[in-house]
């Protein structure tokens, strides 16, 4: 098969709480790094893997975005447009979790959106709730980022958890997918950090025979995603986690919020 710029990406997300009670998990998980501009290809040159139909493993463009099945890329410069960000004049890569078996539940799907030369130009992150809503965070990104890292931050716009409150601020470091991808997002209050997510992750070579390993050493992954939800949810009730009411409107329309992100330094 021709070389593709799209990849699969394995490795776990860790969750630790930090108060009002000390709640730790980790999960093994993997994503797929699609080009935009590759899936069909992909669907024509992978047996395991189709868009818009049942296979093993397949992407639906109705999972993502505004869910009319629409295009995409319109969606993502809609969004960005929306954060006062220029639209990508290049590729737009989306990492997210396929359906496995015809199922999927993605939490958190993330966009990069790259200019004509190829680097880094935007980065929008698409958040979604088991109460079927879904939010866009967009940030620009302020100059190439080469090897480092990027650092970015909102405020919580949009209810996840029925265990946090809504007056949180999300902070972001991020390495985009290259060899490997890492990702931590410290969740916060004025009484300072609540929340810790850190996702890291390799790069594979996006192939029948990865989507066959996987297969087996990730079973029936999209759906231990939503039962392992429900299952923290139920440790965190008992041990004292107070619920939080549901918003009137739980599932606003998409929207975005506009940031710059910043090249940082590895460390």
């Amino acid at each position: 098969m021709k070389k593709t710029l799209s990849a699969l990406y394995a490795g776990s997300v860790m969750h630790l709480r930090l108060r009002p009670r000390r709640h730790r998990l980790n999960y093994s998980i993997f994503q797929l790094l699609l080009d935009l501009d590759e899936i069909d290809a992909l669907d024509g040159s992978l047996r395991l893997f189709s868009r818009n139909r049942f296979n093993l493993f397949s992407f639906h463009d109705r999972d993502h975005g505004d869910r009319s099945g629409g295009s995409l890329r319109c969606h993502v410069e809609r969004a960005l447009g929306a954060a006062g960000i220029r639209p990508a004049s290049g590729r737009i890569a989306l990492l997210t979790m396929p359906r496995i078996l015809g199922y999927v539940f993605n939490p958190l799907s993330v966009y990069f959106c790259y200019d004509r030369g190829g680097s880094l130009h935007a980065i929008l992150y698409e958040v979604a709730n088991t109460f079927g809503g879904r939010h866009d965070y967009a940030f620009q990104v302020a100059r190439p980022c080469e090897d480092g890292w990027l650092e970015h931050g909102c405020d919580k716009r949009f209810f996840v958890s029925p265990f946090m409150d809504m007056d949180l601020g999300y902070a972001f470091r991020v390495r985009p997918p290259e060899e490997g991808f890492n990702l931590s997002i410290m969740v916060g209050d004025a009484e300072g950090p609540m929340l810790s997510t850190v996702q890291t992750a390799e790069r594979r070579t996006l192939s029948d025979a990865t989507l066959a390993r996987v297969a087996l050493a990730y079973p029936l992954m999209t759906l231990k995603v939503i039962a392992g939800i429900h299952w923290e949810a139920v440790r965190l009730w008992l041990k004292g986690v107070r619920l939080r009411p549901i918003p009137r409107n739980p599932k606003p329309r998409a929207a975005a919020d506009g940031g710059v992100v910043q090249a940082v330094p590895e460390q």
